[in-house]
């Protein structure tokens, strides 16, 4: 009795990976969140502490090298005083301004 399974089939290497993270949307999304620490005239470190979230982590989002999650989009909006639609309308609209 000969074992026949099915061959494995594998998928092809591809040169771009698959990724979720939208850089249009993280500098727009920075770019809110600075405007809104600064129009309140609050530190970035001073901020990152009030929002419990790491400074070295909060500058790359405002700098739109990173994507938050929407616990962190919560945490900074409650830091800001602000809600997170506020936050995620704001985005919004300096995406369409910027389309």
């Amino acid at each position: 009795m000969t074992n026949s399974s099915p061959p494995i089939l594998r998928p092809k290497s591809s040169k771009r990976r698959a990724t979720s993270f939208e850089p249009e949307a993280a500098a727009a999304f920075g770019e809110v969140i600075r405007a809104e620490r600064i129009k309140q005239a609050i530190a970035q470190d001073q901020f990152a502490l009030l929002a419990n979230v790491d400074r070295s982590y909060y500058g790359k989002l405002e700098r739109g090298e990173r994507q938050p999650s929407l616990a962190l989009i919560l945490r900074i909006a409650g830091g800001l005083g602000v809600t997170a639609s506020d936050l995620v309308d704001q985005t919004e609209q300096v995406l369409k301004h910027d389309s």
